[in-house]
């Protein structure tokens, strides 16, 4: 029988593996040239709504000078995004989106710390960001992040009404 030589380094566990490939992620602000990439992983990920532009949103993201989208890519391809902007005290946090194919690696851990970190550069104090009650997904991964619910109902109005 024989017995593996401690000479030899140990495979790298799963968790190191999804962190590696994380970190080799690159995350920079995406352009138009983007947004059908960006727009194809909110629909997979299931964060579209019929009654909600994503295209509009995207568009707008990126118009506003308090505003962008950023993505992350394993060389080429666009694995993850996150929308961020902020009022100058507050920041949002919109469309954090993974490839379903690529989900449970890390990226959107990665993406949130670099969204939290685009507004800090920028001056605002606090993050919010808005989860449907039914996805019980997000609500536990941002509960790991250490997001709370800040006891406050979203009103919301249509202005073109």
């Amino acid at each position: 029988m024989s017995v593996p030589s401690r000479d030899r380094p140990l495979a790298p566990t799963l968790v190191e593996r999804k962190e590696r490939e994380a970190a080799e992620v690159e995350i920079r602000d995406l352009t138009e040239g983007d947004r059908v990439r960006a727009v194809a992983i909110w629909e997979s990920a299931g964060l579209t709504r019929p009654w909600n532009s994503p295209v509009d949103d995207f568009d707008r993201a990126l118009a506003g000078p308090t505003s962008t989208v950023l993505g992350g890519f394993s060389g080429d391809e666009l694995v993850a995004t996150v929308m961020v902007g902020h009022d100058g005290h507050r920041g949002w946090v919109y469309y954090l989106a993974v490839d379903p194919l690529r989900q449970r690696r890390g990226h959107g851990l990665r993406m949130m710390r670099r969204a939290e970190e685009w507004l800090r550069d920028r001056g605002a104090v606090k993050l919010n960001l808005m989860v449907r009650h039914s996805n019980t997904a997000a609500l536990g991964f941002y509960d790991q992040l250490g997001y709370r619910d800040d006891e406050v109902t979203v009103l919301a109005r249509w202005l073109d009404e």
